[in-house]
């Protein structure tokens, strides 16, 4: 708008400036497309099911059909004028086709990138740009072979065979070589970013001069990067803010200066474009939800997909532009355009907000927590590794829960990286490989781990390792989904801060922030381990020793929960379990609050506990009542038990009274409740490790999982 002024942007932006500001944007958008090739991994192609193969080919082709029939018609019973006539055959293409790095910036903004919707979009939006690169090959050498003489026709081949043949064989070795050659543990090192610049540079500049446009040279490069650590990943961490906070927003703004909603006079073009805008969009919707309605999935979550690869952005834009510079569409085209891509993508986002919540799918029809198993039940877990130096710690916590042949466990390891030097999310299984490697990953080496732990324990535990490459903010996805797939029962998630010899190293707030929303959409029981670097190898521990665990229980669902994991832990020959009851000392003062359903279930399943006291062994089964008063008498007992155990169970809900609100005191801002927040405080300097146990708070029709008629299961 401001550049329709004469004067404001002969001043602002004057003609000389205007030139080099035409060549930064140029130079913007080829580094933005060299990155998308970076992060762009080709063997989604190859990976993806015929869900995503279906989408990306019919939501290319049906729009691409129907519209290009409607552009036909137009122009063959209406007389169209010469330039919408002209402009037609390239507009079409654009709006049949599904960019993926527009559909992988727009599912990061709605935080979806890793959802089921989202790895769908992601997978089809690659198929449908592979349908659009071989279109317009075809159309391209189609165009040469008409127009070109037959030496520059064989001059074009050669030299575009010698440019692939070179990135294929020469720089794509280079690359690998420097991969090999940098540690996981160690950035690459400077001179190798610089020499990947200076080829880019190099690469686009021969690309203009063989024919071959800049922006494809700098992709083509890009692909051949391999995605991911370490080489892909430091080249976007070091070229990922200049391009996306200087020269995009020129981009941006250059393309700006061209619109000019005045022009707009024919209102004959305004709507024929609008009406085959409206066509693609149809199409693209048909073509996009008809596999999945086939499918059976909801017709919410097909819709939103749909509309998803609707969505118009920064490709459309520098296509927009290129037929502008070549004089393929005028001014009034070109802003009617790029008007109508914004007002449909703007659209489209809030409405995809309101259809789709990934977090609906994870609601349980059945109850799953370990209170509800019965005692030859498979356990199932969900063990989620962050760096290796959680792997002991929770082995050591599966191990003290007696595995054996009458008490399985099915462990499902997931191994979380954060997502960096690729553009899509990643959640696939891990595949041994026949000879192990020289230099294992760090991946390798968790898996490794927990596959040695099956093989102590041969035919009584079943190991399936999962990787899973996410944005921190959207990694819950990956938990809660694998969680409701695999049927476990249980999610155990490392605690946000790890001690290291006495001392305190709190990690980033992005793990805390995954374990929040863990707790919150979970489909199953979440237990969060703090590991306190006591927890001895149980393996290694004679029949003598004891493995001990103690209970804190105050009462409800989260406590009861924990004590039904102590219970099954007690089972184990090894282990001793003691149940620290606390019972305020006022006559009519509650230690928590809560239902009589709650207390009369609180007060069954201590009952059932004392009675197996009653025939164990009084050193390995025991059973204790606390008469407290105040918060700082629930402190004293909690730091006398973290000194003389190896694990503490303690619920993270539970409900208010006058002790817990002088304890909620401790730490405000926690999320493992008002006990849990003080067993994790280093004040406490306790020996113990500590599991914080969330009872499944999601399951279908109930709004408080009490109210079950189901809640327990008893052997007759």
């Amino acid at each position: 708008m401001l550049g329709r002024d004469a004067s404001f942007s002969a001043k602002v932006f004057p003609t000389k400036s205007r030139l080099v500001l035409d060549t930064v944007s140029v130079f913007g958008f080829m580094l933005f497309v060299f990155l998308i090739g970076v992060k762009m991994d080709l063997s989604v192609v190859l990976r993806s099911g015929k869900k995503a193969l279906a989408v990306g080919i019919l939501g290319f082709f049906i729009p691409l059909v129907l519209a290009s029939l409607v552009a036909f018609l137009l122009d063959k019973f209406l007389s169209l004028d010469h330039d919408i006539a002209r402009a037609l055959p390239h507009v079409v293409p654009m709006l049949s086709m599904t960019a993926f790095p527009v559909i992988t910036c727009f599912l990061d903004e709605l935080k979806i990138l890793n959802s089921e919707i989202g790895r769908l979009a992601s997978s089809s939006s690659v198929i449908s740009d592979v349908c659009l690169w071989s279109i317009m090959c075809v159309l391209s050498f189609a165009d040469l072979a008409r127009t070109s003489s037959v030496i520059v026709i064989v001059g074009s081949l050669v030299t575009s065979v010698l440019f692939f043949t070179v990135v294929i064989f020469v720089i794509r070795p280079a690359a690998l070589w420097v991969i090999r050659h940098t540690p996981e543990t160690r950035p690459v090192k400077e001179r190798y970013i610089f020499i990947a610049l200076v080829i880019l540079m190099v690469s686009g500049f021969a690309g203009e001069v063989i024919g071959i446009h800049a922006t494809t040279a700098s992709l083509v490069l890009g692909l051949i990067v391999p995605d991911g650590p370490p080489l892909g990943a430091a080249l976007s961490e070091t070229l990922d803010c200049f391009v996306s906070l200087l020269l995009l927003p020129i981009f941006f703004a250059v393309s700006g200066l061209k619109v000019d909603v005045f022009c707009i006079q024919n209102w004959t073009n305004i709507g024929v474009l609008e009406l085959v805008f409206f066509v693609a969009f149809v199409g693209k919707l048909i073509g996009s939800m008809l596999p999945l309605i086939i499918c059976r999935m909801p017709f919410r979550d097909a819709l939103s997909l749909g509309l998803i690869m609707n969505t118009k952005g920064i490709v459309e834009l520098a296509i927009l532009n290129d037929i502008k510079n070549k004089k393929i569409v005028n001014d009034e085209i070109y802003t009617i355009m790029i008007v109508s891509l914004v007002a449909t993508t703007g659209v489209i986002s809030p409405i995809v907000k309101f259809l789709y919540d990934p977090s609906k799918r994870y609601i349980a029809y059945k109850r799953r927590t370990i209170l509800h198993c019965r005692g030859n039940d498979e356990l199932r877990i969900l063990a989620c590794i962050h760096h290796q130096e959680n792997v002991h710690s929770i082995i050591s916590l599966l191990q003290a829960s007696n595995i054996t042949k009458d008490s399985p466990m099915d462990l499902v390891v997931l191994h979380l990286v954060k997502l960096m030097g690729r553009a899509s999310s990643l959640l696939v299984p891990h595949r041994q490989k026949d000879k192990p490697p020289r230099n294992p990953t760090q991946s390798e080496r968790i898996f490794n781990a927990f596959k040695k732990f099956e093989e102590q324990n041969p035919g009584f535990l079943n190991v399936h390792c999962y990787k899973g490459i996410a944005p921190y903010m959207t990694m819950h996805n990956d938990v809660c989904s694998l969680a409701l797939e695999k049927r476990t029962i249980l999610i155990i998630l490392p605690f946000h801060k790890q001690w290291s010899s006495g001392e305190t190293n709190e990690s980033s707030h992005a793990h805390r922030h995954l374990n929040k929303s863990v707790l919150e959409k979970a489909p199953c029981s979440v237990g969060i381990l703090i590991d306190h670097r006591s927890f001895k190898s149980m393996h290694k521990m004679n029949e003598r020793s004891t493995f001990r665990v103690v209970v804190l229980f105050f009462g409800g669902a989260d406590d009861r929960e924990a004590l039904a994991y102590g219970q099954r832990m007690s089972d184990r020959s090894s282990v001793g379990l003691t149940v620290v009851r606390f019972v305020n000392s006022g006559p009519t003062a509650e230690i928590v609050a809560g239902t009589e359903r709650s207390k009369m279930l609180d007060s069954d399943i201590l009952r059932n506990f004392k009675s197996k006291t009653k025939y164990g062994s009084v050193e390995k089964i025991e059973y204790r009542e606390k008469v407290v008063g105040c918060g700082m008498d629930v402190i004293v007992v909690a730091k006398s038990v973290v000194n003389s155990c190896n694990l503490v169970l303690v619920g993270r809900r539970h409900g208010d009274s006058t002790i817990m609100l002088q304890l909620g005191k401790w730490n405000e801002r926690g999320d493992l409740g008002a006990i849990g927040e003080i067993l994790a405080a280093s004040e406490l300097k306790g020996e113990a490790s500590v599991l914080v146990v969330q009872q499944q708070t999601r399951l279908w029709g109930l709004k408080d999982p009490e109210e079950s008629t189901h809640l327990r299961r008893i052997k007759l």
